[in-house]
């Protein structure tokens, strides 16, 4: 029996780039995907763009939300596939055969998640790498020396996300590292790596653009660490910010 992997994609403003990310799912060749798309009642014209490809995608919702995370809890309530992944509406996948390697990793049941590497890339030329995320081997010393997958990368059975819960609403832009952990400390199945680039992220995103918004992160993340790690929150928050710095050291 195949696997059925539901995409979820929140969008609020964002006319300049959704159709790439649409397109990016809508052209996978694996042939079992649920695309859901949350629109956060924008009014610049995405909705305009997201209703050409309505009759390909899944589920559509626009209405008003609280925030990205908000919008991709309505997702997480929705999908009914048996793996859930997240394709921001910045994002897109580096080639037509992403979501097949993923559903290849998932074909033993004991794995729980799989994630890979993850380019950062200019704005404007999608060619163009700024950072490299070699995200590496999951361990499980990992969390508490600052690791973490990356985000848009992470594909996780369905079954772990109804174990975990949603995403926490209260926290504006590190949601997603709560999650994370949850996932990671929690999850009692194996955990899988593909060693190359599967997501490509256009750079300027919320938790990185600007001091406010840096600060906002660090503070949020060291209260997930605070709830979740029993070892020395700092030192981890502080090698989790070090860790990006080889990001910027592209091969």
């Amino acid at each position: 029996m195949s696997l059925t992997i539901s995409i979820i994609t929140a969008v609020h403003n964002n006319r300049e780039f959704i159709a790439d990310a649409i397109e990016s799912v809508l052209s996978q060749r694996y042939p079992h995907i649920e695309y859901i798309v949350i629109d956060g009642a924008s009014d610049d014209g995405t909705v305009e763009i997201i209703k050409r490809y309505e009759d390909k995608i899944s589920k559509f919702i626009s209405e008003p939300d609280n925030g990205i995370y908000d919008a991709l809890n309505k997702g997480l309530k929705i999908a009914s596939g048996d793996v859930i992944g997240f394709l921001h509406s910045d994002d897109f996948y580096s080639d037509e055969f992403v979501i097949e390697k993923i559903a290849v990793m998932f074909s033993s049941e004991d794995v729980q998640a799989v994630y890979s590497d993850l380019a950062y890339v200019n704005r404007k030329n999608r060619n163009k790498i700024i950072r490299y995320w070699k995200a590496g081997w999951f361990t499980e010393i990992s969390l508490k020396m600052g690791w973490m997958p990356p985000h848009p990368t992470l594909f996780v059975r369905k079954s772990v996300y109804n174990n975990t819960g949603l995403f926490n609403t209260n926290l504006k832009i590190a949601a997603d590292y709560d999650m994370i952990l949850r996932i990671f400390n929690y999850s009692s199945g194996r955990v899988e790596y593909i060693d190359e680039i599967l997501v490509k992220m256009r750079t300027g995103g919320k938790s990185n653009k600007g001091l406010k918004q840096l600060l906002l992160k660090s503070r949020e993340d060291y209260r997930i660490l605070k709830k979740y790690n029993s070892g020395f929150p700092l030192l981890t928050l502080i090698m989790k910010n070090l860790r990006k710095i080889k990001q910027f050291i592209i091969k």
